[in-house]
């Protein structure tokens, strides 16, 4: 962890941990909410989650431009508000009996385009509140508290959609963002953002810059190569996955938020391996080991019926070892990425990765309620499963793989 004097590094600590819990929180209640109260079917599910991912598509490299020539401070703190007011708003739209399906479309929507902006800063923001010896170790500790907010997020939307009311479940995403726009708002260290002396080039030619140096690099060209089939995949299988629990195996929502929460535990040991891991084995090995086995392991939920204790022990086992593998896979893509981006290139660079590898996402939601519905929820998701194997088969075969022990 950096060191314990940086006071500024501790508060955005606190602040993203929060605001990931907010988030985790928020991505499970609202479409539980869709699904456990509201009926929707596969194709408005998968249409909802679609709706919530397109901000990355659409946003990501013109926020990343943007982000290296702002205060990533005031990006952050503008983001924390605008959710906490957007989901405010809805918790009253839902006490008063207003939230239907066209305004659960709007509040996905207008939350996901700000969490891009609060995303990209807070990894920017990193880069210039520590030192560069000290950036692994950063990353560990916020990828570890985004694991943390895993834990608590999905089992505690589960249980608020299904034990409390709808509107105590959507406020609690807006008094996270609350908790974490006030911690955010206490950095007080000036950042060194550059100093415009004249005319700032245009959006495009910042964006073409970020593109061309991503593209120009052998590592992170094929991180955008193998991050683009898994979120495309993964994003259509966690829409027949949050269809499939429910309605396949009959759970009830307390019993899904607590599946998925598995995963949390999971990514906090991820996070902590990663420390060590890539150090000892290196970084092109444990990337490829690491997707294998946590993509892998979602091939087994197919096989799974009915609500027993086995099926949910399975369950567990399954988005635990997914948890290790997805933030293992993380932390080391972020490692490799600060360590050969310059300084003014980190917000770009995140954003171009983001941009290819998410910016599928909004498809592949598309792809899973399709399949669901036209294969049936068991072989849809076997199908949208096996595709997410296309990320660690891309990086075996390339250059990435043997990444030593030293990124120099």
């Amino acid at each position: 962890m950096p060191s314990t004097s940086n006071n500024d590094f501790r508060r955005l600590w606190l602040g993203q941990t929060v605001s990931q819990l907010g988030e985790q929180t928020s991505l499970v209640v609202l479409p539980l909410l869709a699904v456990l109260t509201l009926d929707i079917g596969s194709g408005e599910l998968g249409a909802l989650r679609a709706t919530g991912q397109a901000p990355v598509l659409l946003l990501s490299l013109f926020v990343g431009a943007w982000v290296d020539r702002w205060r990533t401070r005031t990006v952050m703190v503008l983001a924390d508000l605008g959710r906490t007011l957007v989901l405010g708003g809805a918790a009253a739209a839902a006490l008063l009996n207003w939230l239907g399906l066209p305004a659960l479309f709007v509040v996905v929507a207008v939350s996901g385009a700000l969490s891009v902006y609060f995303d990209m800063a807070y990894q920017v923001c990193a880069v210039r509140l520590v030192t560069h010896n000290q950036l692994v170790r950063a990353n560990s500790v916020l990828e570890g508290s985004r694991s943390a907010a895993q834990i608590g997020g999905p089992a505690l939307g589960g249980a608020l959609v299904t034990l409390l009311s709808a509107p105590i479940a959507v406020a609690s995403g807006a008094v996270f963002f609350a908790l974490s726009f006030l911690s955010v708002r206490r950095i007080r260290r000036s950042e060194s953002v550059p100093v415009r002396t004249e005319r700032p080039p245009r959006v495009w030619r910042q964006i073409h810059e970020g593109l061309r140096f991503v593209v120009g690099d052998s590592s992170l060209r094929t991180v955008c190569l193998a991050a683009a089939p898994f979120q495309f995949f993964f994003a259509a299988t966690t829409t027949v996955y949050l269809l499939f629990l429910p309605r396949a195996l009959h759970l009830s929502g307390t019993a899904v938020g607590l599946a998925l929460a598995a995963t949390g535990p999971g990514a906090l040991v991820g996070a902590m391996l990663a420390a060590r891991l890539p150090g000892r084995f290196g970084y092109g090995r444990v990337l490829v080991v690491a997707a294998a086995l946590g993509d892998g392991v979602f091939l087994w939920v197919p096989a799974l019926h009915g609500s027993s204790a086995t099926t949910m022990a399975v369950l567990l086992v399954v988005n635990f070892v997914f948890g290790i593998g997805g933030q293992l896979v993380n932390v080391t893509v972020m490692a490799v990425r600060q360590a050969v981006t310059p300084h003014g290139l980190q917000g770009r660079a995140a954003a171009t990765i983001t941009f290819v590898g998410m910016g599928l996402s909004p498809l592949g939601s598309l792809l899973g309620g399709f399949l669901a519905q036209e294969l049936g929820l068991r072989t849809g998701l076997l199908v949208t499963a096996a595709g997410m194997m296309l990320s660690p088969a891309v990086m075996a075969l390339s250059p990435l793989a043997r990444l030593g022990r030293d990124l120099g």
